[in-house]
C-alpha cells in the first residue's frame, strides 16, 4: 500500500480488514488482549420521529459529515461491504461496514406489558491505511415505552502503525473527541452544542 492511503474507496475492495475479531463490538464484552475499549452514549430526546431522523443521519454517513469528517462511500447508506474513506485534512480513514442491522427487541416489561426497545446502526472495521485497527459500532436507540431515543458508540482499537503507536495518551484524546462529535453530530439540529 502507497505512503498515503487512497482516498478512492473503491481502491480498497480487495484489502483485508487489519484485525482478526471482526464482529467483535456486537457483543459488550468486546476483545480487549491489546485493545483500547470505548463506550459512550448520548440521550438525543423522545420520539419516534427523532429516532427515524437520527438513524437516517448515521445510515447515510451524515453523522460522518456532522463530525467534520469527509466523507466518500461506495454506497449512499451504510450496507454491508461498503467502502468508506473518511477525511481529516490530509488524513485518510479507510473502513468497510461489516454490520447493519435494524432490529426490535421484546422483553417483558413489569405490568404484564411487553416493552420493545428498537435498534438501528452499523459498525465498520478498519482497513490498511488506517491510523488504527479495530471496530466501531455506531447505535440509535429508541425505547418505546419511555419514547426516549440515544446514540450508543462501542469500539475496540490500539494502534495501527508505529508513527501512531508513539502518540499514545494524545491518541486517545483524538478519539474521545471524535466520539464527541459523532454523538453531537446525532443530536437534533435546535440542541447541538
Amino acid at each position: 500500500m502507497a505512503l498515503r492511503p487512497s482516498a478512492d474507496p473503491a481502491s480498497y475492495r480487495a484489502a483485508p480488514l487489519t484485525y482478526p475479531e471482526v464482529g467483535g463490538t456486537a457483543s459488550e464484552s468486546m476483545p480487549s488482549a491489546g485493545y483500547h475499549h470505548v463506550r459512550e452514549s448520548r440521550p438525543l430526546g423522545r420520539g419516534v420521529e427523532l429516532f427515524d431522523e437520527a438513524a437516517r443521519r448515521l445510515l447515510r454517513w451524515d453523522m460522518h459529515r456532522g463530525a467534520g469528517l469527509a466523507v466518500r462511500a461506495t454506497a449512499v447508506e451504510a450496507e454491508p461491504d461498503a467502502i468508506v474513506v473518511l477525511g481529516l485534512g490530509p488524513i485518510r480513514i479507510p473502513c468497510r461496514v461489516v454490520d447493519v442491522f435494524d432490529r426490535v427487541d421484546r422483553v417483558d416489561g413489569i405490568d404484564d406489558r411487553t416493552d420493545a426497545r428498537r435498534e438501528r446502526g452499523f459498525a465498520y472495521g478498519t482497513l490498511p491505511g488506517h491510523p488504527e485497527r479495530g471496530e466501531e459500532r455506531f447505535v440509535v436507540r429508541y425505547d418505546e415505552r419511555t419514547g426516549a431515543v440515544s446514540a450508543h458508540i462501542r469500539a475496540f482499537s490500539t494502534a495501527g502503525n508505529a508513527v501512531v503507536a508513539l502518540g499514545g495518551p494524545l491518541n486517545r484524546l483524538v478519539q474521545r473527541v471524535a466520539t464527541r462529535r459523532y454523538l453531537d453530530a446525532l443530536l437534533p439540529t435546535w440542541s447541538r452544542p
